[in-house]
């Protein structure tokens, strides 16, 4: 959209604070998009995190020709009685207070914050692969694990704000090699987020090659996937362990909120082996004998963090 076009009334700006890029998109009332930019996140620098915010929303507003409501997802969430920072992945959030921060370098305009995962969870919800199911339990794959709620379209983020914090609990049934588990950045060994993050992945095929004195580079998790698809056995062990990983995280999930839907976002739901595997390992850690629960893609990829964010004040 160029600035000379007409700006729709009700225009919304949306900020994805992530930890390895920022973006800001401005939307129309109708969910189409306006413009979207992105740029990589100063990692350690809160100050400079803060002026990349800034800039960007200036240059949103700078296409739209309008200066409208700005929500902002945070990679962590604020205490709901101090507004500061707490469980923040990019850790130089933790103890700072970024809302109140992001209001005085937006020239004390009102900022709406909210957790990522949360922001992702209310997209889907909303306007995405969770529409018309009442209760979506959202999971971000990526480079950590996390997840949101949404209850009638609504984030449910609870008293404390830790509404699906499911990455920062134990993984179910460990056995012996997987105790005490990795150690994470929250503090504590063996979090989810340390098994079934794309890192994870990574990490776990990284350890195995070596034992196995296979000489390979160092791999990501798109690596491992590309492999497992031409045949590698040892690729195709680990993948396997991290379905099962993953079916025993998302097994006390259902057992415990049985949400209608589970929706799929993060650079690891674009394995398209997921969908088709998953839910059977699924079905066979859950309590109940019986397992519908529909497994899907987020509808809106990694734009749905961005959106999540704009529809704050929708």
């Amino acid at each position: 959209m160029s600035a000379s076009q007409p700006v729709p009334p009700g225009v919304l700006v949306g900020v994805d604070w992530g930890g390895t890029k920022i973006e800001a998109a401005a939307l129309a009332p109708d969910g189409s998009e306006l413009v979207r930019l992105r740029t990589d996140t100063p990692r350690s620098d809160y100050a400079a995190c803060l002026n990349t915010v800034v800039r960007l929303v200036e240059e949103v507003e700078s296409v739209v020709g309008a200066t409208p409501a700005v929500g902002v997802g945070l990679p962590g969430s604020l205490d709901p009685r101090t507004g500061v920072a707490k469980g923040c992945s990019s850790t130089w959030l933790i103890g700072r207070r970024p809302e109140d921060d992001l209001r005085a370098a937006l020239g004390g305009r009102e900022v709406r914050t909210a957790n990522d995962a949360d922001c992702f969870a209310h997209s889907e919800a909303l306007d995405g692969a969770g529409t018309g199911y009442r209760t979506v339990f959202a999971v971000i794959l990526g480079t950590g694990a996390g997840a949101g709620i949404a209850v009638d379209g609504r984030v449910h983020a609870g008293p404390n704000h830790s509404g699906g914090e499911w990455g920062h609990n134990a993984l179910p049934y460990p056995n012996l090699s997987e105790v005490p588990g990795p150690a994470c950045y929250c503090g504590r060994h063996g979090c989810l987020e340390r098994w079934v993050s794309g890192r994870g992945l990574a990490r776990d095929y990284r350890q195995h090659a070596e034992i196995d004195l296979v000489d390979v580079a160092p791999v990501t998790a798109v690596d491992v996937v590309r492999r497992m698809r031409e045949g590698e056995r040892l690729a195709r062990l680990v993948f396997e362990r991290y379905l099962d990983r993953l079916a025993r995280g998302l097994s006390q999930v259902v057992n415990a909120l049985d949400p209608d839907v589970l929706v799929l976002g993060g650079g690891m739901s674009n394995v398209d082996e997921l969908y088709d595997e998953l839910p059977p390992r699924l079905a066979s850690y859950t309590f109940s004998p019986c397992f519908y629960t529909p497994v899907v893609r987020a509808a809106h990829g990694d734009s749905s963090g961005v959106r999540g964010a704009a529809w704050l004040w929708r």
